[in-house]
């Protein structure tokens, strides 16, 4: 295989674990970009100041003084270490696909190979899976944050072993992050977003508003995306138990309107708040879909 060539889900599948397929995608990943997504040490914007001699003038906010005349410079703080936590939602709904992969075994390819570059990194990493069954609300495994190679191994084999059931535990399972995080993280979010409660995306803001990083991956299906049926067909829910029969033909278009307004409000409400929205199909190479996002925060 030539590093040109894209780690499409069909190939992943047949790599084994996800200890493999996650490396794997990570080396596609650093391939492409050349350079690491974070260099150890990041810089935050913090406050303004008045301008004095010394300061140095790269850092005048030429934009302050169009508005009040007078000259400020930016500050910043340094952050030796970036703290990014992946919160993978393994509600039933994930467990959905029929491709090579279902929506929650590719979240965990991506999740996975961030784990792998972040702690090559040096930064710290934690892991929370959204679902029922655990200790704590709505969180069924919660790993802290470390940097360490056997850290990143608990990490994957938790993902690894993490199966979708059960209803949509997600803004629970945010409000636990946000407790945990304490200080200013990279939250990094998997899930299809399928929320009967729709507090989902009001939970997504409020990470935000602690001025948490927020990066939603929101993980979709091709057949959920373009609704390909034409027998009759008998949908089941796989959070619940409740189940329809349709004639797909007669509400193929309602139901593609349906899913390009929820596209489209995700994104615009969640820009609103600035939060950064990558709406990904599993059929997608994940080593791409993590090219373009981290070239992209690169150039930001």
């Amino acid at each position: 295989m030539t590093p040109a060539q894209p780690l499409l889900p069909a190939l992943l599948a047949r790599l084994g674990p996800l200890q493999v397929t996650a490396r794997k995608v990570m080396e596609g990943v650093l391939t492409g970009l050349h350079k690491s997504p974070h260099h150890g040490q990041s810089v935050e914007f913090s406050e303004h100041k008045e301008y004095a001699p010394g300061d140095e003038i790269r850092h005048i906010d030429w934009r302050a003084f169009a508005k009040l005349d007078k000259y400020y410079v930016k500050r910043f703080e340094m952050e030796t270490n970036l703290r990014a936590l992946l919160v993978v939602d393994a509600s039933g709904s994930m467990a959905y696909g029929r491709g090579a992969m279902t929506k929650l075994q590719y979240a965990a390819i991506c999740a996975g190979a961030l784990a792998y570059l972040l702690s090559r990194q040096g930064d710290q990493v934690g892991l929370c899976i959204a679902g029922d069954g655990g200790t704590w609300e709505g969180v069924r495994e919660f790993l802290p944050f470390a940097s360490s190679p056997t850290h990143v191994q608990e990490l994957l084999k938790i993902l690894d072993g993490s199966q979708g059931r059960g209803a949509t535990l997600l803004p629970a399972a945010l409000d636990f992050a946000a407790e945990k995080a304490g200080r200013r993280a990279l939250m990094i979010v998997l899930t299809d977003l399928f929320d009967a409660t729709d507090r989902s995306i009001p939970a997504l803001k409020m990470l935000r508003s602690r001025r948490h990083d927020v990066l939603l991956l929101q993980t979709l299906d091709r057949e959920e995306l373009d609704f390909p049926f034409d027998d009759p067909t008998r949908f089941l829910s796989m959070e619940d138990d409740r189940s329809i029969e349709a004639q797909p033909r007669q509400i193929r278009e309602s139901y593609l309107a349906e899913m390009r307004r929820f596209l489209e409000t995700t994104r615009k409400e969640l820009a609103r708040a600035d939060v950064e929205v990558e709406q990904i199909a599993t059929d997608a190479a994940p080593d791409r879909v993590l090219l373009k996002l981290l070239a992209r925060r690169e150039a930001a």
